[in-house]
């Protein structure tokens, strides 16, 4: 299926876009690094599956990412240039109550959305650990070594597979080293801000962003879904779709 973008303007003019899916109440689903809203959310069928349920799934493509615009002054961005972002969009659609999630980066910064202030209803969060949150540095350096060896990788270097993503993803590599540099860590007392009912969904193969369980424990309102899959590979499978569904619909 293919979802046509529809563009705005975040508040330092850079052109930004998102596609929308089914009707009902308003969900927005932020996708992972180096991805997009089309390849995270609709090929592989999970939009389409919370559609059904009756929401409203509103999928943006990350600054850099997908349709939207990869500005290389580091004016644009930033630290949390991707929660104003995502506060922009929530605006230009003029939302009061919806629900939001992500996966991997797309969880990280809905958990900075709330930290910052924003009040969805419900929150789910794929892909994402407890130190995803807390020691994104680390995290950090892996993707900064991918870029910075994104010409000379080799097969079965621990960085090939991200490398070979990017290419896939036609990731500019100017603007993504900046974008990595406006990531901050979520301290854990700050998840104390995230009030809300939250759904963790994780694959039962996937530590890349630590422990999903220690995650759940750290919240006030947290379940756990743990699907099929690695962190590559949990994002292709219905069962993610069936999990946020489930969540969303309980």
């Amino acid at each position: 299926m293919t979802i046509e973008p529809q563009f705005f303007d975040a508040r330092d003019g850079v052109r930004l876009a998102w596609r929308e899916m089914g009707e009902g109440l308003p969900l927005i689903l932020l996708h992972g690094l180096f991805s997009n809203a089309e390849v995270n959310w609709i090929k592989f069928g999970t939009a389409a599956r919370i559609a059904e349920a009756g929401y409203r799934v509103i999928m943006p493509d990350l600054r850099i990412h997908g349709s939207s615009e990869a500005p290389h002054e580091p004016d644009h961005y930033p630290p949390d240039i991707l929660v104003q972002d995502l506060q922009d969009l929530v605006a230009h659609l003029g939302l009061a109550d919806f629900d939001l999630g992500g996966f991997s980066l797309g969880a990280r910064t809905s958990v900075r959305a709330v930290v910052a202030g924003m009040r969805p209803r419900r929150l789910i969060l794929g892909g994402m650990g407890l130190a995803g949150l807390a020691g994104w540095a680390k995290r950090g350096q892996f993707f900064q070594r991918v870029i910075a060896d994104y010409d000379s990788a080799k097969r079965g270097d621990d960085i090939w597979l991200s490398v070979q993503f990017m290419k896939t993803m036609k990731i500019d590599r100017v603007a993504a080293r900046l974008l990595l540099d406006s990531f901050t860590d979520t301290a854990p007392a700050l998840l104390d801000a995230l009030t809300m009912p939250v759904l963790v969904v994780c694959g039962d193969q996937d530590q890349d962003n630590g422990s999903a369980g220690e995650l759940v424990a750290a919240l006030a309102d947290a379940r756990l879904a743990t699907i099929p899959g690695t962190h590559m590979s949990s994002v292709t499978r219905p069962d993610l779709g069936e999990a946020i569904a489930a969540f969303l619909t309980a």
